[in-house]
């Protein structure tokens, strides 16, 4: 069941998750909107699966759109990465990528990641990816190494422990475009699909998010990832 989230200037949000096969959700999703008026969502998905790591996941996410509003995009993934970068006395960590967007009423979308979640933007007819993930695959698709890139795109080569402000990747949505963001298990739900399901519930928000996640598929192995969509309109 989706959660809804009413903010200013008629904008409405919505999140939705599915755990998968595991036995703990490892994605989380946040959204503050801060006295100014700026939104600010993100997507933190977990490496590794224990309620521990569960728990800390929404901790990165809490404190990346908490940052954000006031600091910005970038230093709101940052402030996560921040986060993970010394365990405490605790003798682990657990690790995560994450995608954030900072809207702004009548303004571009900013969106700044790490790892191999996705941010949309929907401009009313076409969805359109407005995220390169960190993963091997990518890399070698964009050096020229197509054939070879389907067996590395489970390689995240960037994640909140190693997150800098050189390697943090940024991005923008424009104007009044609908804001999509998605965990790497909707990986599973091909694009026309997801497009698709974006065209039939634009107008709502809710129904949106739940339908992504329920769009989640296993794997022909019997695995299914955890599965959370984030929708924000901007007008």
């Amino acid at each position: 069941m989706s959660t809804a989230h009413d903010l200013t200037h008629g904008r409405r949000a919505a999140t939705a998750t599915r755990r998968g096969v595991r036995d703990y959700n490892m994605d989380a999703a946040a959204l503050f909107q801060a006295s100014t008026g700026v939104a600010v969502a993100a997507i933190v998905d977990g490496i590794g699966n224990d309620p521990g790591g569960a728990a800390t996941m929404r901790l990165l996410a809490e404190s990346a759109v908490r940052v954000g509003a006031t600091k910005g995009a970038l230093a709101g993934v940052l402030a996560a990465a921040a986060l993970v970068e010394d365990p405490g006395i605790n003798p682990h960590m657990p690790d995560g990528v994450i995608v954030l967007a900072l809207a702004v009423p009548g303004r571009p979308t900013h969106l700044a990641w790490v790892g191999d979640s996705h941010a949309y933007g929907w401009d009313g007819t076409r969805l359109h990816l407005r995220t390169d993930p960190h993963t091997m695959g990518a890399y070698l698709r964009g050096n020229g190494v197509a054939d070879l890139a389907p067996l590395h795109d489970a390689w995240v080569r960037v994640t909140l422990s190693s997150a800098t402000v050189t390697n943090v990747a940024v991005s923008s949505v424009p104007p009044d475009e609908l804001v999509l963001l998605v965990s790497d298990g909707l990986d599973s739900v091909p694009h026309d699909e997801l497009e698709a399901l974006v065209r039939e519930h634009q107008d709502d928000p809710n129904a949106l998010a739940d339908a992504i996640v329920a769009a989640a598929r296993e794997t022909e192995d019997g695995y299914r990832d955890d599965a959370t969509a984030l929708v924000l309109t901007t007008r």
